[in-house]
């Protein structure tokens, strides 16, 4: 038996307007390249750096979310390394004293509840990015450029403890961390665009000799599935060369999604490797309690409160309640329906359904959906009075998000009410046993499953108009007659 050992190192990209210390724009991901820079933020000669007091603000949010000890008294250092995105040859970070300091994230994952201790999140800038061209990487490339945008962006670096266990349970954390950062509003959480990314130490015990791996660090992950996958494949490589009596190099690594493995970048540098010493341009950060207690008093609801809210408020299952809680938007339509139909498990059911699955195929977020809590109130109504059966229902809402349009509206253009007229049913009955004796003496046999042939028969007839409960007493009624 093994046992896995991982502990994760996630980089959240605050959402502030400028930069960490300088008064460019901070949302860079769309901008031509290198036209979001200053002498600051590319270390020019004699450029002074200034602290932005919304990256502060934002860092104490995240610590008070996960519930971290906050240093009122921590300050800046240099991170020396030389990069060709990094013109200053060093990287502002909290590496001494950090603003704050062993917190933890709580969770259930398989039934189990699970804490993952934060031992430190500091504030740091982001460096720029290399762009390689004709190939993924330096290696074999014909050409690097350049982009500077990226230089003084303001990040937090959340640093966990090494007590997580698994693959999936890194993927469950990541991705409550990232709800939390969203509804705390510091953090877009958008992966692809490299507002939070992920660094992984991961290691294997051999439970039954003692022997421990060496630790291998997989770099810069950008998305909940890839952490999952390198992970899992970082495991498997490691065991197998425990198994064989050997380890593996202690290095970093980065995740080749199209390849499907972990490859080796360089070996594992050590903290010595960067110089750390005390930021001489800036001087320390000195927070007042009032400060702190002004951020905590107003934070939001977290997701995990939220979804013991959902849960008690409104009586839905618990992985309902986690689903719609995980989205701040999601959960306040989800709550708008619920109290316009009063059927929170219908809305609930048909939010996690077949609304979510047309906002992922249309890619339209929920606050821009052309339909609201009414359109569900109309269609629940429909279901009620019988005028339109599930499976019509289940129809109609695709184009209720297309047209904007009622459900009441879309049956009336559309002739799909449903049918109920019990005269009309038996008809197509009759004549569907008149041209099927067999399956008719088949059935009076024992075989009760051919009833299914016949209620397709009408269901075909009416084009899946006919009131399935209706159809279904009158087949069973005519069958054994």
């Amino acid at each position: 038996m093994y046992k896995t050992i991982i502990g994760l190192e996630i980089h959240a990209q605050l959402s502030t307007k400028t930069k960490a210390f300088c008064s460019c724009q901070a949302d860079v991901f769309e901008l031509e390249p290198n036209t979001a820079i200053c002498p600051v933020c590319t270390g020019q000669p004699g450029a002074l750096p200034v602290l932005n007091k919304t990256v502060v603000e934002y860092a104490v949010k995240a610590a008070v979310a996960f519930n971290c000890s906050i240093n009122l008294r921590s300050s800046f250092d240099r991170k020396n390394y030389f990069y060709p995105d990094l013109p200053k040859g060093y990287q502002i970070t909290q590496y001494f004293t950090p603003i704050a300091e062993n917190g933890y994230l709580e969770f259930k994952l398989d039934g189990n509840e699970k804490r993952v201790r934060i031992r430190r999140i500091h504030i740091e800038e982001d460096a720029g990015k290399m762009i390689h061209q004709d190939a993924d990487s330096i290696s074999g490339a014909s050409g690097s450029l350049v982009n500077l945008n990226r230089c003084g962006v303001p990040l937090i670096e959340i640093v966990t403890e090494p007590d997580i266990s698994s693959p999936k349970e890194a993927r469950v954390f990541m991705e409550l961390l990232r709800d939390t950062l969203r509804a705390i509003d510091i953090c877009s959480g958008d992966m692809e665009k490299g507002a939070l990314r992920c660094d992984a130490n991961i290691s294997v015990v051999d439970e039954e000799s003692g022997t421990s791996s060496n630790r291998v660090e997989v770099k810069n992950i950008n998305s909940f599935k890839f952490v999952e996958k390198a992970l899992e494949f970082e495991r498997e490589r490691i065991i197998k060369a425990l198994e064989q009596g050997t380890d593996v190099d202690r290095e970093t690594r980065t995740w080749n999604f199209t390849k499907r493995e972990t490859i080796s970048m360089r070996s594992k540098e050590e903290e010595n490797d960067y110089r750390y010493f005390p930021e001489p341009d800036l001087p320390p950060l000195q927070l007042s309690g009032e400060f702190v207690e002004k951020v905590r008093k107003n934070l939001p609801e977290l997701p995990q409160q939220r979804v013991q809210r959902l849960i008690q408020q409104y009586g839905i299952p618990e992985y309902d309640a986690s689903v719609l809680g995980s989205d701040v938007k999601i959960s306040l339509f989800f709550e708008e329906v619920s109290r316009v139909t009063g059927k929170p498990k219908d809305a609930s059911n048909w939010i996690m359904t077949e609304l979510m699955r047309e906002i992922n195929q249309r890619g339209i977020p929920i606050d821009e959906m052309p339909i609201g809590p009414e359109h569900f109130k109309v269609l629940f109504q429909l279901l009620d009075q019988g005028k339109i059966s599930a499976k019509i229902a289940k129809e109609l809402f695709p184009l209720m998000v297309e047209t904007g349009k009622t459900p009441d509206q879309l049956v009336k253009e559309r002739g799909m009410e449903q049918i109920s007229d019990e005269k009309l049913i038996e008809e197509i009955v009759l004549r569907a046993m008149e041209s099927n004796p067999k399956a008719v003496q088949q059935y009076r046999d024992g075989k009760k499953n051919v009833m299914g042939y016949f209620v397709g028969a009408v269901m075909k007839e009416t084009r899946g108009k006919a009131n399935p409960a209706v159809v279904n007493e009158i087949v069973r009624r005519l069958l054994e007659s």
